[in-house]
Order: C-alpha cells, then structure tokens, then sequence
C-alpha cells in the first residue's frame, strides 16, 4: 500500500516512517519547463539538419553537406560502418528522444490509464539514453578528424549547423530532467496525489 508523507515542519528533507528512505519532491511546473524545452529542441533541429556541419574540401573544390548528406559522404564498402553510426547517433536518436517526450507529455496530460508500465519503461531508456547525448556531438567532431586525407582531402566541421545540434542535445537532456515520471501514474490514482508539495518515499 503506497503511503504519501511530508518533511517536517522547518525541514527541507524528509525520511519515510516506514523504510526510513530520503523523500523527493515532485519538480515543480513539470509540464511547463519540458514542453517549454521540447518545443526548443523540436525547432533547433531543423536548421539542425538543413545547415551544414561538415566541410570536405577536394582538389575539385570545396563542398558542405548536412548531417544526411554527410552519411551519403561516408556510405562506401569500407565506411557504411560509421555512416550508419552517424545516422543512428546524430538523426535517430535526437528525433526518437523529442518524439518520445512529446508521447509522454501529451499521455499523461490527457490521464491516460492505458500502457502506464511501458511509459514509464520508455520514460527511463529516453533517460539513459540522455545521459550519453553528449556523444552525439563528439561523434560529428570524431568523424572530421577520422577521415582526414590531406592532402587530397581535408574534413573541417561548420559552426553553424553544430550549434543548432548542440542545442538539441541540451534541450533534450533538460526537458528529460524537467520530466516528473510520477506524473504518468497521476491519472490511476488522483485522489492520492496531492500537490506538488507533497513527497513520495
């Protein structure tokens, strides 16, 4: 049987009576600050995508490509390996964490009752996930400097679309941290819930 408790008074952590095990706060105004970060992040991530992050200058020339026609750039018999690592690190996981999020968000808002074991399982693989998110940006820079041939051919990454990429990534990693998981179950048992005062052990 749950048990809903509260620090005391003057106190600003709490311990359960029964387990003795720190009390948490929900994350005040969880729905605001992560769709506020969301929505960030889902408009950082088309110019994201249409700006170049990666210059490759030939004896032909210089050319830029986008993160997508960088993949295309490193398809070969010998490079489809990191081609699809950039692929899954840099469009598929980015655009599954903001999708995601927007399914949890809007479940949990409507109080779905429906899957809440499978949200909450997904809530914590788009959490892990964003704890590597970082490795996202080190791939694209990784990439650069793998694939340097000068001098028939030199990798340069452009600032403009990788800032646009970086702020995806951080977007998302703060709209997972603004995301209280205690709010999917909210919905099954409203009448226990409370406030946003009160502590679960």
């Amino acid at each position: 049987m749950r048990l809903l408790s509260r620090p005391a008074p003057g106190e600003e952590e709490g311990r359960c009576p029964r387990c003795d095990e720190e009390l948490f706060f929900r994350k005040p105004q969880s729905y605001q600050r992560t769709w506020a970060y969301l929505i960030a992040a889902a408009v950082c991530y088309i110019p994201a995508n249409l700006l170049p992050v990666l210059t490759t200058t030939t004896a032909a020339g210089a050319e830029s490509d986008t993160i997508l026609q960088g993949v295309v750039l490193l398809w070969s018999p010998t490079g489809w390996p990191l081609s699809i690592i950039v692929l899954v690190a840099s469009i598929m996981i980015p655009s599954a964490k903001i999708v995601a999020l927007a399914y949890l968000l809007i479940s949990s808002q409507r109080g779905s009752v429906a899957n809440n074991e499978q949200r909450v399982r997904l809530y914590r693989m788009v959490e892990f996930i964003g704890r590597w998110s970082m490795v996202d940006v080190f791939v694209d820079t990784f990439t650069a400097a793998l694939i340097q041939l000068q001098p028939l051919m030199s990798v340069e990454n452009q600032a403009h679309g990788l800032i646009f990429f970086a702020a995806v990534v951080v977007f998302t990693m703060l709209a997972v941290e603004s995301f209280d998981p205690r709010l999917i179950w909210d919905s099954v048992s409203p009448k226990e819930t409370g406030s946003n005062e009160v502590s679960y052990a």
